[in-house]
Formats: structure tokens, sequence, C-alpha cells
């Protein structure tokens, strides 16, 4: 073949490749607009922040931090299965079906007026070819949509992305439910439990202090490969500890979570609950010398009662299954007996004394 028919393919075939690249470049932004999902979603830490906000000024954001981190408001922890569906969520929502063009002004108009606002943040490529085999030029790249309110029949949930020209009915196929409440701009709904969430290796002690007991105050220290149980009031080491009773009490401290933060506590409880001293002080470090501290206070059913009781531990007074708790003196939050029986117990307790409800 003569040298200029080759020249002539090569022409051919390097304006063919660019203008597969100008195609692949210039075409519209919207991966799988027909279909409203974010495929990003579905691979790990392509998704790099989520923000959302709401006609009531209310905001949030989430931010990825590694594989088993988000941060809410780049400040806290946040709680990663609620994560986990939300990602799922976004990766695996389609559209239903348009909105019928009767309906659509009143379903903009019900957008408008009442919807959460969500930007979603993550990295793409402009060249992507063969289910992501290929791919050039990555690039972070925005999608947004608002998410208005559920169908009728509370299987599917009104939402428009911006550059559409319509809102959709929006869905996950094989799930029975609305999806709103998977966006719910409320930076406490998404943040972590997590109390303390260590292995036993990696503590070096458990400190509870019973400010109406001191006798009954101790601490589990770290000896070697093992522990020591030490009294703190008179501070005495103590032989023959319940093996057994320490040992259940250094593995609770793996994925232990609080129930709910205590939302818009009342003043009542502020001026009586919250005045006294602590119940229990339990304090945990790790061998890095981090330190977590839970204070715990009686829940009381009527805090009005405390003034007129004269046994404030009385069976009728105090809610049965949950305490207060302030956690590294930041957040106010309820835990649950059922959770904490084993570990604020008194030092009796683990010397293989009868078990002793003192939190009640």
């Amino acid at each position: 073949m003569k040298k200029r028919n080759w020249i002539i393919i090569g022409l051919v075939l390097l304006l063919g490749v660019a203008a597969l690249v100008v195609y692949l470049v210039m075409s519209p932004n919207h991966t799988n607009d027909n279909d409203f999902h974010i495929e990003a979603a579905a691979q790990p830490g392509a998704v790099s922040r989520i923000f959302m906000a709401d006609k009531e000024n209310h905001q949030m954001l989430l931010t990825y931090q590694s594989d088993s981190l988000w941060l809410v408001d780049n400040k806290y922890p946040a709680n990663q299965p609620k994560i986990d569906m939300l990602l799922e969520t976004l990766a695996e929502m389609r559209v239903r079906n348009n909105v019928n063009r009767a309906a659509v002004e009143n379903v903009t108009s019900m957008i408008a007026a009442k919807s959460v606002k969500v930007e979603v943040y993550y990295d793409d490529y402009r060249i992507n070819l063969f289910k992501g085999k290929i791919r050039f030029w990555r690039h972070e790249k925005c999608r947004v949509f608002y998410v208005g309110h559920d169908t009728r029949d509370m299987m599917s949930t009104y939402m428009y992305a911006e550059g559409d020209e319509l809102p959709r009915v929006i869905y996950i196929p094989g799930f029975r439910g609305c999806l709103s409440p998977r966006f719910v701009v409320d930076p406490l709904a998404w943040r972590s439990h997590s109390i303390v969430d260590l292995p036993v290796q990696r503590i070096a002690k458990v400190e509870l202090t019973i400010p109406s007991m001191p006798s009954e105050s101790f601490a589990v220290v770290r000896e070697g490969e093992g522990f020591v149980f030490n009294l703190l009031n008179p501070p005495m080491r103590v032989n023959g500890f319940d093996t057994a009773r320490v040992a259940q009490l250094l593995s609770s401290f793996v994925n232990l979570n609080f129930d709910e933060f205590a939302r818009a506590v009342p003043k009542v409880v502020l001026d009586t609950t919250f005045s006294q001293q602590p119940r229990t002080i339990l304090r945990v470090t790790d061998v890095d010398g981090n330190v977590n501290e839970v204070k715990t206070y009686i829940k009381y059913t009527n805090p009005d009662d405390i003034y007129n009781m004269p046994d404030t531990t009385m069976y009728d007074v105090f809610d049965i299954n949950r305490l207060y708790a302030v956690v590294d003196s930041k957040d106010t939050v309820l835990i649950q007996y059922y959770i904490f029986d084993n570990i604020l117990q008194p030092a009796s307790f683990f010397l293989g004394r009868e078990k002793s409800l003192f939190a009640r």
C-alpha cells in the first residue's frame, strides 16, 4: 500500500478518535438522567461530600474522610449505617414515571415551597468506557436535585433534578416505601451514637466513680498482659475479684452506644436532675491516653417529684428503662439500663458479692 494511503488511514483514525473525545467531553454531564440515579454512589470513596438544606434555613454537610468515617458538618463522626443507606439510595433510585402534565404545576409549586435541596459531589471521568474499565480525566462533578413530597400511595417521591424540564416520580425498584425520610436535614439524626469502641487489647483503664458511695468507686487497670482491681476510696489494690464479671465489663466497650440524643430537655429537668451530682462518672482510657467520659443522671418520670418524695430512689419516681448521660462534657443523651447494667455496678459487684442495683 502506498505511503499516501497509510497517511489517509492514519488521519481518518485520528479524526475518529478526536471526534469521540470531543463527544465525550462536550456531551451533557447528566449520566443516566433518564434513571435519575448517581452510579458513583455505589463505588466506595467516589462520593466526597453531600450537602442538604431545606426551606426553613436548616442545612448540613456530610463529608467523606475514609472507608470507615464520614463527618457531620466537618466536626462529628457520622452514623455509618445511615450514610450507607443514603449512598445506596443515591445509587439505586430510579424514575418510576414522569409527572402527569395536569399535575406538573401543582407538584412544582409544592417542591418550590417545601423541599430538600441535595448537592452530591463525586468523582467522574470525562472518558468512561466499558463500564469503567477504561477511564481518563477524572474530575469532580456535582449533581443537584430537590426532594419533594411523597406520592399518595407512599411508594415513591416527587423530585426535581436541576437542569431537567419537569419533576419526576422517583422510587427504588423492589423497595416498598417513599424516599423523603432518607433526606432529613437534621445534624443530630446523622451523628454517630458511639460512646466508645475499644477492644480489650486497647483498654488501659476503666474507672467508675460513685459520688454517693465513695467506698464503691473502683478502677480496673492494665498491668502487663492482665488487669488489676483497685478501690479508689481509700486507695487499695484488691485481690480475688470476680474475673468473669471484670472480663464482661472490659468486653462491654466494643461498640458501646447511647440510645438517642436528649432533645430540648425541659427547664425543670435542668433545674433538678442536672443540678445534682452525677449518679456515676465513668472514664475509659485507651493505651494512647485518650479518655472517654460518661456522667450519668437519674431520669425521673416527673422531675417535680424529687421535691416531694423523701426517698428519690423509689421505684415509682424514676424511669426504669433509661437514664440521662453527658458524654465527654458535650452531649446530653439517653442511655439504656439494659446496655449499661453490667458496667455501672459498684465495686462489691465485681468482688463477687450480690449484685447491687444502686443505679436504680
